[in-house]
């Protein structure tokens, strides 16, 4: 059980706190990681909302919760966390007077102040705070991205907030980076030698990094068509992941270690520029199509605007020039309108330098290994195998499964849980380091620059399927193909 805290959640009716951060904090409280004396503030905009918020909050958790975990015995001891509170960021006034007069109850409590609201009003936010002097030395705030439109917002924005909190009291949160799967994934590389002997460019063909969304907008038009794919998945998500997969050991698994190494590899990506752009980048963006038989609009309908260029798709093909990944391509794909929600890090291994066995003993796979971190969280390992139904040497593909929920029958993840404990017991090293976003934007800006300078039309795929077929001819050049879920598993 963690100390206890008190969270201040800013936007606390808005889709993030209701669709993720509330049933966070239950899963906390139903697994016994929240102390009595803590305390959840949601902030309001009126009073409608704070009449409603309970009634609100409870029909949050049953539809966002799986349906065994919602119990109304719990509701009616976990509500009595939460605390809705009216607030006006554009004012300070009575209203915020009257939080500080109820938090400095306990002013040795740790606070975190969760910025579940639009990048724009962080450091009106944060002036508030401190104006009012809700600031103390057992501080914490937690900024959700997109942080930034380029690498100059994300430095302005962050400078900012650095004027009210220290770095290290900084939490910039992404919430893949709290699955225990990507945890997981450290764990696999740096305990187990039969993995980190095998870790690099003599024994890896290629990596595939992918996420696909089933969604479109839901909602988020406005921010959506100004980012884009680029901005919203690949500069943070994406890279994150291709960071915990390419880095070298840490000294020791603590934040400086761990976000030092990543620095490195962002800083080892070959640039992309001009030509490069074109040649290693594919944007997409949905239209109309059959997702499970029915038919759901495409992008330009859903926005109701006749010429948005914004790419709900992209794939590149990336290099690390290092000496561990030097020539390895790392393909990363993200989209909307997908055929299938997922997301997950493939590893191919390269072929077997001899082939002892004859043509008649059937075909070779190289090994492969799949990290999968949604739906499910699975680890996944194919290797050749004799066919032990056949009495000749025949060999097949076989693979061997870790399913989490499978072999740790109370496994339960949630990322956004972790992380908010993690903030509030000041561990650092799932966050993200000012250095790593504005490394991760002087990567993706001239890629984003290149496309506004070709004033090209983003390629069209139909909604449920993967993607369009520029994407394929991406790796079908180098002679490989997209791994699909569901498909050749």
């Amino acid at each position: 059980m963690t100390n206890p805290f008190d969270i201040v959640i800013f936007g606390g009716t808005g889709d993030l706190s209701l669709r993720k951060l509330i049933p966070a904090l239950y899963r906390a409280f139903r697994e016994d990681q929240l102390a009595p004396e803590t305390r959840i503030f949601a902030s309001c905009r009126s009073q409608k909302d704070i009449d409603s918020y309970l009634d609100t909050s409870s029909l949050a958790l049953q539809q966002h919760l799986a349906a065994e975990e919602f119990n109304i015995e719990l509701w009616e001891q976990f509500k009595t966390y939460l605390h809705p509170i009216m607030l006006d960021i554009a004012i300070v006034d009575e209203h915020w007077s009257a939080l500080k007069k109820v938090m400095d109850s306990d002013t040795d409590k740790v606070r975190v102040f969760y910025l579940a609201i639009p990048p724009a009003i962080f450091g009106q936010c944060c002036n508030n705070l401190d104006e009012i002097g809700l600031i103390t030395a057992n501080s914490r705030l937690v900024v959700e991205k997109p942080l930034g439109y380029d690498a100059a917002s994300a430095d302005a924005i962050n400078t900012e907030i650095a004027r009210y909190f220290e770095d290290d009291n900084i939490y910039r949160i992404d919430h893949y980076l709290g699955k225990e799967t990507v945890q997981n994934l450290m764990a696999l590389r740096f305990t187990n030698v039969i993995f980190e002997q095998l870790w690099n460019s003599k024994s890896i063909d290629h990596v595939q990094i992918s996420i696909s969304e089933t969604v479109g907008l839901e909602g988020r038009a406005g921010f959506y068509n100004d980012a884009g794919a680029m901005r919203d998945m690949v500069q943070n998500h994406l890279l994150q992941l291709l960071c915990l997969v390419a880095m070298e050991s840490p000294n020791k698994v603590n934040a400086k270690s761990i976000q030092a190494e990543k620095i490195k590899v962002l800083e080892a990506l070959r640039p992309m520029r001009g030509e490069d752009v074109a040649k290693h980048t594919v944007r997409g963006q949905y239209v109309a199509g059959s997702y499970f038989g029915e038919l759901v609009s495409g992008y330009l309908e859903e926005l109701d605007s006749a010429n948005s260029t914004t790419e709900t798709f992209v794939a590149l093909r990336a290099y690390i020039d290092n000496w561990r990944w030097a020539r390895v391509p790392f393909y990363l794909r993200t989209g909307k309108r997908m055929k299938a929600r997922c997301a997950e890090i493939i590893i191919q291994f390269k072929d077997v330098p001899h082939r002892v066995y004859d043509d008649s003993a059937g075909p070779l796979a190289p090994n492969r290994l799949v990290i999968r971190l949604q739906p499910e969280e699975i680890i996944q390992m194919t290797v050749m195998s004799k066919n032990l139904e056949n009495m000749d040497m025949q060999l097949q593909p076989a693979t061997l499964n870790l399913n989490f929920s499978d072999t740790y029958k109370k496994f339960r993840s949630d990322a956004y849980k972790r992380l908010i404990l993690d903030a509030a017991m000041a561990n650092t090293s799932l966050f993200i380091h000012r250095d790593e976003v504005a490394t991760a934007w002087g990567w993706v800006d001239p890629i984003i620059e290149a496309w506004k300078q070709a004033g090209t039309a983003p390629y069209l795929y139909r909604a449920g399927s993967w993607g369009p077929n520029e994407s394929d001819e991406l790796l079908a050049e180098d002679g490989r193909s997209w791994f699909n879920t569901g498909e050749g598993e």
